[in-house]
Order: structure tokens, then sequence, then C-alpha cells
């Protein structure tokens, strides 16, 4: 992970060419060669995993659902049938505040022979996405960590976290972010309360299985099984699976497997389209590499070994709820520097419990 460059740049930031970098690199004389550029990990994740919402306040958001709640019932001649009413759940989302400042002194400026204002803010802006991309598949996947307060009490979610109760899924004081269908120490019984309802035909006793899966496999290998396992939860809930981001490793076991057929194919200018109606196919670049059992396979950088996911992306399993967008502000730190700040508030959110499977090695 990235390590942040604390404090200002300044003439006398210690650096040399064989070193990780200073005014060694910066204020040599007549020097033209332009920056070679880091690789730039992409997922564009909150547009594939989130519904994005606004709000006009910030703090605890509210956000309402419908649920199943009426049936027919037969009538004698004579009788009037019983009232009925609707149920509805809540859902909160934590808005909460991020930002960053950066700051380079005035000499600095002038003396180095890049613009060290722009690099400093380009920088700082490929930050905020490297935030946001990880915060969003740390919910996502249910991995516990302490900066961003993911999983249940900061530690990772698992096959035997609780879908409620104290210290569970639904714990909106241990867990923030929510999560996918959680184990239900009471099975059947559990549909009808909470997130959990019935659907169609499916036994209760089926739709009340927990959504965090352990592995056929170990670390970094991919199961087929795995994944029709994830199909089955997914589509007894209603919902059709499309989607599932994997590792490289995992990519790797898959190719191994001699069983993976490329839905991507060429075109007459040298570029590569998708099928049109698959989703994101402009992204190619971020890792849509094929079809499984008409899944979109997306392999990528932020999804690591120890785990991956299958989703239904026709309906996001996230909500995104912005209170502020990222806003640049002007600092002034002090004398002879030049400084921004970046700040944004949102939060996010595991909405829709029947709609993804984590499978954990």
């Amino acid at each position: 992970m990235v390590t942040a460059q604390t404090g200002l740049l300044t003439t006398v930031n210690e650096g040399s060419y064989a070193d990780t970098g200073g005014t060694g690199e910066r204020i040599l004389i007549d020097y033209k060669d332009a920056i070679v550029d880091y690789k730039v990990t992409d997922l564009p994740a909150l547009r594939m995993f989130t519904e994005r919402m606004n709000t006009d306040t910030g703090g605890k958001i509210d956000i309402t659902f419908n649920l199943p709640s009426m049936v027919l019932e037969q009538i004698d001649e004579g009788s009037t049938p019983k009232y009925q009413h609707t149920k509805l759940r809540s859902e909160r989302v934590d808005v909460r505040e991020w930002g960053i400042a950066v700051g380079v002194t005035r000499r600095m400026i002038e003396d180095s022979r890049f613009n060290e204002v722009e690099m400093a803010l380009n920088e700082a802006r490929r930050a905020v996405d490297r935030h946001l991309t990880k915060q969003t598949v740390y919910a996502l996947l249910g991995i516990g960590n302490d900066d961003f307060q993911t999983g249940v009490l900061n530690a990772s979610i698992g096959t035997t976290t609780a879908e409620s109760g104290s210290n569970s899924i639904t714990d909106f004081g241990a867990n923030i972010y929510g999560g996918f269908q959680g184990s239900s120490s009471t099975g059947a019984s559990a549909i009808g309360t909470g997130r959990l309802y019935s659907y169609g035909l499916v036994s209760n006793a089926d739709l009340a299985r927990g959504h965090y899966q352990n592995a056929a496999s170990t670390s970094g290998v991919l199961s087929l099984s795995d994944l029709t396992n994830a199909i089955e939860l997914i589509g007894q809930h209603g919902f059709s699976a499309d989607t599932v981001l994997i590792s490289p490793a995992h990519y790797k076991s898959l190719l191994d497997m001699a069983d993976f057929t490329s839905t991507i194919t060429a075109v007459a200018n040298g570029q590569h389209v998708v099928e049109e109606g698959k989703p994101f196919r402009d992204t190619l670049g971020t890792g849509l590499v094929g079809n499984l059992f008409g899944l979109n396979v997306y392999t990528n950088a932020w999804c690591p070994s120890s785990r991956y996911g299958i989703f239904d992306l026709s309906s996001k399993p996230m909500a995104y709820v912005e209170r502020r967008g990222l806003t640049v502000e002007e600092a002034n730190p002090g004398f002879g520097i030049v400084g921004s700040y970046l700040s944004m508030r949102y939060g996010l959110k595991i909405l829709r419990p029947e709609t993804g499977v984590i499978v954990i090695h």
C-alpha cells in the first residue's frame, strides 16, 4: 500500500539519485527529460458496485425499503377481509468527511524544474481515487480495516459472522458498512425479520443460508463449484449473478483450468469491444477478461487472493451517499508556502444483501 509522504515539500528535503526522491532530481539545470509516471491500479469501483445518491444533510442518513407484506385471502359470503398494511425497513448510512492537505514552499517552486503545485494536486487526486477504490473494495468484500472501520468491529466478516444480534453484520454500532447476508442462528425462522424475506417457492431454510462461503480450494485458487454455488444463492432470491471480481492469482488458476472462454472480439480497427449489453464495456483496461457460466470475469489487483466476490450488478449492491463531492480549496499554511485542501463527504453501505456472495479462502 502507498505510504504517505508527510510534511511540506521544501528545497532541503532529503533525497538523491539513488534514494527515494528529493531535490536531487528536481533542480538539475537543463535536464529536459519528462517524469516517468507510475502504473495506476485502476478499478471503477464506485461506478461498478454503487448506486449514487445525494443528500442535503450530513451525519447519519436513513434509506427506507419496502418489503412484501400483503396476501389475498378467501372471502365467505357476507364477510370482509382483514385489513393489511405495508412493511418497511430502514438502512442507516454514516456520512463522513475525508481530506488531504498539500503544501509546497515558494522557494521550492522557484528552484524546481517542474510545476510542483500541479504535480502535488495531480497526485492528491490520484490519492483520492485510491482511497475511494480501496474503501469500496474493503466494504464490498467485508475486509476488516482500522482506518476505514470496515468489517465487524474492524475485523473481517467471515462465514460464521451473524446476520443479526450484537456485533453482527446488521449491528450499526459495530459495522457501519453493512454486508451481504450473514449466518443465521435461527435458520428458516429468520425469514420475514430484518433484511430477509420469502421469495417464490424457495424454502425459508434455503433463503436463510449465508452469503459468505468457505472456498473449496486454497488461497488464490478458484473452484468452479464455488461459482455455481454463488449463482444458486443469488438466484434463489430472484437475482441473476452476472459478475465475478477475482485477483490475478485467481485468474491464473482459471487459465490453468483450460476451461475459460473469452467474450472479447477484435474489430477491424484493431480495438476491442465487448458484446453490447455487457456492463462496463469501456473499462477493458481495468480487467474484463472474459466470461464463465454467463459471468463477466474481472481481474484486478484491488481484489485480494484470500477472497473474491460474485455479484448481480444489474442491482447495485452498495449505496454511495454523497453530501459534498471533491472540493479543492486554497490553503494558507504560512508565509512563503503554497497549499491546498482537498476534501469530500460521503458514506458507503451495502443495501442489497441478496445480490452478492463472498468466497473466502
